[in-house]
């Protein structure tokens, strides 16, 4: 009876044994982290918390997407280096149409240095980049010294020669259509150009140390859809916001202008959009067939925005279905 206990007693202390040399062992293999932190050298090593991923943002990545139409082109500016990349036409120039609004507004502004503008004249300037209104815009860039003369010696307009030399465009030039030449809807502008500009715009240059943070306040508060048209204002709420994910709209606001025509002389809606943030600057500019709506535009640049999102959240957005072009 007595050997019996005793094998039994011998066992169990072989099986304790076993169960306390485990995490030893473990501990060993893992290193003397325990023993260093006072574990005396029996605890278990908890394991390194996982990195947590980096914050989406957008990032210079291929973009395909359905199109048919006359020119498309699209940049973007990483604003931490300044680098620009981009379609391989992203030189090339289409009219600014509405786009320029937040240009006008912020050329304005600079001008006025510390001074308070009539409540009449900043109304207007607010009109013009939430509803895009084109009198408060015309109204705006006539006290800025903008006029719809014919420039001379085929340059641009004083309001349009300091966006060049202020925001260091080297593609903008004046409009080109017969009598429109000095309009600031026509202005030719690249992509290139309009990520410069957004970044122009939201260092501060454009608009002063009074009034930039004003402006970016209101191009983040455009309002309205595609739907929401009118003679000489319409909504302008849409494309590449429409791109982004809910990750990167809450790291902070998202300031835009888009610029949308259907032109007659050519046959063609003129659509851009232009967004920027504190790490970038996105345009994407169109020229398609005016059969088709405006919303086929918007859909385009959210589509491109959404290509460009790192890390990738999923597929691109569905863009009208047309013959696809690699662009």
């Amino acid at each position: 009876m007595r050997s019996r206990v005793t094998m039994v007693l011998a066992v169990v202390a072989v099986l304790l044994g076993g169960v306390l040399l485990v995490p030893t062992a473990y501990a060993r293999l893992a290193g003397d982290g325990a023993a260093e932190s006072g574990g005396g050298g029996g605890g278990s090593v908890a394991a390194p918390a996982p990195t947590p991923p980096p914050p989406p943002t957008l990032a210079a990545a291929p973009v395909s997407v359905n199109f048919s139409g006359e020119f498309f082109s699209w940049a973007l500016m990483d604003r931490a280096t300044g680098k620009i990349s981009g379609s391989k036409n992203m030189t090339s120039t289409s009219s600014t149409e509405s786009m320029i609004k937040a240009w006008i507004v912020s050329d304005y502004l600079r001008q006025l240095g510390d001074k308070e503008p009539p409540a009449e004249m900043l109304k207007a300037a607010s009109l013009a980049i939430r509803d895009s209104n084109d009198d408060a815009a015309n109204k705006v860039y006539r006290a800025a010294g903008g006029s719809y003369a014919v420039p001379a010696g085929g340059q641009p307009g004083p309001v349009i020669k300091r966006a060049i030399s202020i925001c260091g465009l080297t593609d903008t030039k004046r409009g080109n259509v017969p009598k429109y030449e000095g309009w600031w809807s026509f202005t030719r502008m690249s992509p290139r150009d309009a990520v410069r500009l957004g970044d122009c715009i939201a260092d501060g240059k454009a608009a002063g140390q009074k009034w930039t943070k004003w402006v970016l306040d209101e191009m983040s508060k455009v309002r309205g859809t595609v739907k929401q048209q009118q003679a000489t204002s319409g909504g302008g709420k849409w494309g590449i916001v429409d791109g982004l994910p809910a990750e990167i709209k809450a790291q902070g606001p998202v300031s835009i202008k888009n610029g949308w025509t259907q032109l007659a002389y050519d046959g063609n809606w003129h659509v851009n959009c232009l967004a920027v943030t504190g790490k970038w600057s996105l345009a994407v500019m169109l020229r398609y067939p005016a059969e088709e709506p405006l919303s086929y535009g918007a859909k385009v640049c959210a589509s491109v925005t959404t290509q460009l999102v790192t890390p990738q959240p999923g597929a691109a957005l569905k863009v009208p279905q047309q013959p696809v072009g690699k662009l």
